[in-house]
């Protein structure tokens, strides 16, 4: 493929190349293979940590040059040399301390994980939903005393739009965040998003911005879906809530429909 042709194609993970349970339709695999093989540049810019994001790539044959991870405050780079295959190239930090202390008097059974630029995670009692693999359990204090990459609060008890209303009455404005689906809340160094992130591996590899295409279903996706969407194209799942929806180009069907294979097959 001529290098003017050749797509930079940023996916989401939960929820747009998987489902909720792990599990994938044979379409989405077929798909991601053949926009792989075409010549375009394939990547998977997620939330998950880079030692949860590893198993997917695995998972669907993708070799990209880059990886965005931690929703943009961590991308790896290929590297043959590296264990795994890849290095970590570009890491955003930030201390946790301040907005941990914020949060907490609003949040107060809330359950809190950091993750360090090494990605090793501490997190408090409740965080069992979360994939802890390189972990500990720690006091709640304990959180703030290295440099984090990111910071997750949970809290089962409300429901979204209670979740939300807390959440806007915190006045988070030294850092940048995103609301899950659920009671749960994800916090990057300022200014640190996914499109950030893919910007930088953009301008790296040279791929012109009309040639854009993002997929994503949650609110973490924003930026990412207004970045490519600008120029170039990007879309929503199908069961994405309605502000993520409206930050695309086009919305996709749901992920239990493999509404991402209808996508690349189109492009």
């Amino acid at each position: 493929m001529a290098a003017a042709e050749r797509l930079l194609i940023a996916l989401d993970v939960d929820g747009t190349l998987i489902n909720e349970d792990e599990t994938v339709g044979q379409a989405v695999v077929d798909a991601v293979a053949r926009v792989r093989d075409a010549g375009h540049e394939v990547m998977l810019a997620t939330g998950r940590s880079w030692e949860t994001a590893s198993p997917i790539l695995e998972r669907f044959g993708l070799h990209s040059e880059f990886v965005v991870c931690a929703n943009g405050a961590l991308t790896m780079q290929r590297d043959p040399e590296a264990e795994g295959g890849y290095r970590r190239e570009f890491v955003e930090v930030f201390d946790p301390s301040e907005v941990l202390e914020m949060i907490r008097p609003h949040l107060p059974s809330g359950s809190f994980m950091v993750e360090d630029p090494t990605g090793f995670r501490r997190y408090t009692a409740g965080m069992s939903e979360w994939e802890l693999a390189n972990g500990e359990e720690v006091p709640f204090e304990e959180l703030s005393a290295h440099p984090a990459t990111r910071v997750v609060v949970i809290s089962p008890q409300h429901d979204e739009e209670e979740f939300l209303s807390i959440v806007e009455r915190m006045g988070l404005h030294k850092v940048s965040y995103s609301i899950g689906w659920t009671a749960w809340l994800d916090i990057a160094p300022d200014g640190v998003n996914k499109a950030t992130a893919l910007e930088r591996v953009r301008e790296r590899l040279g791929i012109d911005r009309a040639h854009l295409v993002a997929v994503g279903d949650g609110r973490n996706d924003l930026d990412m879906l207004q970045w490519a969407g600008a120029e170039g194209r990007s879309f929503a799942m199908g069961q994405a809530p309605d502000d993520v929806k409206a930050a695309a180009t086009a919305v996709a069907g749901p992920v239990l429909e493999d509404g991402l294979a209808f996508v690349l097959d189109a492009l």
